[in-house]
């Protein structure tokens, strides 16, 4: 029975290798979860629990509701983890971590969700670059080859590009493997404009700068903050609870 096949240059799994390794990483993921049961016979919402953080979610949402989470709920070891939503996801149904803070639409496999809040998205520019407006602005009005979004991998760039809902801003808009904050000072410098969520704008990420922020005007302007774990997890209260902490903050 073969479960390895090696090479000078690679090692790597058969497909019988491949079902087993499978199989060991359910078990021990079942072996996790009998030490969550026990813990969910206690206190809610306490011991050791794993949570995977989007970063275009994490640095504008935790800083206000941790120190919530620390004083309601002081045994509670809620260990963070930042990362794109496809290794979030994948770390989630792998057993790494016990649930997900993301962004919806995304297809993150078979989850139970919890609807947090929407989180509406709006058009960021060098100041005085386009009239304010209150009714916001008509994706057909963003002029693509201007346009800086975050690089594949990031959800909130597929967000945006759905709520323009126009097929040239995939060819022309700007693809950068960065962070909305470098984005950010991008766009002071002239360099473009780009879509920010509101909780970024709420978290001041344009504070200092001379560049202003209108709301989008599209049906799909928003993306859905939402928790999800594994199906059957039983922890289940405990991660509904959590959702309720996240969606009051």
């Amino acid at each position: 029975m073969t479960l390895v096949e090696r090479t000078r240059r690679v090692v790597r799994f058969t497909p019988l290798g491949d079902r087993i390794v499978e199989k060991a990483r359910r078990v021990l993921r079942e072996a996790d979860e009998l030490g969550d049961l026990a813990r969910a016979a206690g206190r809610p919402l306490s011991g050791e629990m794993r949570m995977s953080v989007i970063p275009t979610i994490a640095p504008f949402m935790l800083p206000r509701i941790m120190p919530r989470l620390r004083r309601d709920y002081p045994d509670l070891k809620l260990y963070l983890r930042e990362e794109a939503s496809a290794a979030a996801c994948d770390g989630l149904h792998q057993g790494r971590t016990d649930c997900v803070l993301l962004a919806l639409p995304y297809a993150c496999g078979d989850v139970e969700v919890a609807r947090l809040f929407d989180d509406p998205l709006y058009l960021a520019f060098p100041a005085g670059e386009i009239a304010p407006r209150q009714a916001g602005i008509a994706p057909s009005e963003i002029d693509e080859t201007r346009l800086l979004l975050l690089e594949d991998g990031h959800c909130l760039k597929d967000h945006a590009l759905a709520a323009c809902n126009r097929p040239e801003i995939r060819a022309e808009a700007t693809m950068l493997g960065t962070s909305l904050h470098t984005i950010v000072q991008m766009v002071e410098n002239g360099l473009g404009l780009t879509i920010l969520p509101e909780m970024a704008l709420s978290a001041g990420i344009l504070e200092g700068t001379h560049i202003e922020a209108a709301p989008l005007s599209a049906e799909t302007a928003a993306r859905h903050i939402a928790l999800v774990w594994r199906k059957a997890s039983p922890r289940e209260k405990d991660f509904r609870l959590l959702a309720e902490v996240l969606a009051e903050g």
